[in-house]
């Protein structure tokens, strides 16, 4: 049983309801992305944040895209982007899902005119509930571990059983996962989809193309 939620507002669906997307995020070359996508990968996300180990520019990001197929998902990565920034890259950058992971409330998500997901860190005590309904126009939600002054990225896991049941949108479930977690993860939340980065990489940046295959056959 999937959670409720619009599923067709999520612009890397598919026919089949009873399948977990599956997102690889942190892509910084072209050969990983082409990696992702034959390992059976929905969507690819690239990391506009220059904090980040894997930031990317918009010239990297376009050129990686220019060498993907069809029908692969490309996700952005913002945040607290400033309007003139975030301009710029989608000027320049054909991404297809917007992915808020910091402070942006729905009217500067929805500003864009695009399909947006908007992340949440999670700890205890958080109303999980009322966070999502405070973006009615979200296409999903992406629920992340909680970690101070780290807006996502972490590498660690969140108490899953702190997700509620029931919630208004479809949920995307990162924060930890690996190839080893990732059955265990599903089973648990019954997410839409799950978002990886760090537990599928050699070093920071740079992807292990065994670990996105066992990753993604986790899934199978």
């Amino acid at each position: 049983m999937l959670p409720s939620g619009t599923f067709s507002d999520l612009p890397w669906g598919f026919n089949d309801m009873s399948a977990v997307r599956s997102k690889i995020c942190g892509i910084t070359r072209i050969e990983d992305a082409l990696a992702a996508v034959e390992a059976g990968a929905d969507a690819i996300g690239f990391v506009f944040y220059a904090k980040s180990p894997r930031a990317v520019t918009f010239q990297q990001a376009s050129a990686i895209i220019k060498a993907l197929p069809p029908f692969v998902t490309t996700v952005g990565l913002f945040v607290n982007a400033s309007r003139a920034e975030l301009g710029e890259i989608l000027e320049a950058v054909p991404l297809d899902l917007l992915q808020f992971h910091g402070d942006e409330n729905a009217a500067e998500c929805e500003h864009w005119h695009r399909p947006y997901i908007k992340a949440l860190r999670v700890k205890a005590g958080d109303d999980i509930a009322a966070a999502c309904d405070a973006y009615p126009s979200a296409s999903g939600i992406l629920l992340d571990a909680y970690v101070e002054g780290i807006p996502g990225g972490t590498g660690e896991a969140f108490d899953w059983s702190l997700i509620p049941q029931g919630l208004s949108k479809p949920i995307i479930l990162a924060g930890g996962l690996t190839p080893d977690n990732v059955a265990e993860a599903v089973a648990r939340v019954q997410p839409y989809a799950v978002d990886v980065s760090g537990g599928v990489e050699a070093s920071k940046g740079v992807k292990d193309h065994a670990k996105i295959q066992a990753f993604i056959k986790a899934l199978m």
